[in-house]
């Protein structure tokens, strides 16, 4: 595996947290309480890892990809990525707050907070594949 590798190992990472935070949603609304803890843990460790292998990819890995063809589709790949970028920086602290909360035992707070860090967690997980599909798969680019 090398450094070009990275962008396919943080779509996985990123499909993974996706996954964890859904079982994790799924099993405190059926009162799961240990299960929903040992998935937040998962997708947050998966996000964690995500970090590392995107800064050691854009640390090493000089070129900067931009998306040109199709110029149709450009401005739809803009917002997605713009959207996703601004929501990543924002999410970070969110998630740390949550978890702080839920790890002091102090959940009406952790669940206050927690219905805007999952759905932003999510979509932040989520669109992070998509920019991947979009500049790697479904419009390669040049």
């Amino acid at each position: 595996m090398t450094v070009h590798d990275l962008p396919a190992v943080n779509a996985s990472l990123n499909t993974l947290s996706a996954v964890f935070l859904t079982m994790g949603f799924i099993f405190i609304k059926r009162g799961n309480k240990i299960a929903h803890r040992n998935c937040m843990i998962a997708a947050f460790t998966t996000s964690v890892v995500f970090l590392a292998c995107y800064l050691t990819y854009h640390f090493n890995v000089q070129a900067v990809t931009h998306f040109r063809n199709p110029e149709w589709f450009r401005p739809v790949y803009l917002v997605i990525l713009l959207t996703h970028t601004v929501l990543a920086v924002i999410i970070v602290p969110l998630i740390l707050v949550t978890l702080n909360r839920a790890r002091q035992g102090n959940f009406e707070a952790h669940k206050k907070i927690a219905r805007w860090t999952w759905p932003l967690w999510m979509y932040v997980s989520v669109t992070g594949v998509v920019v991947y599909l979009l500049l790697y798969q479904i419009f390669p680019q040049k």
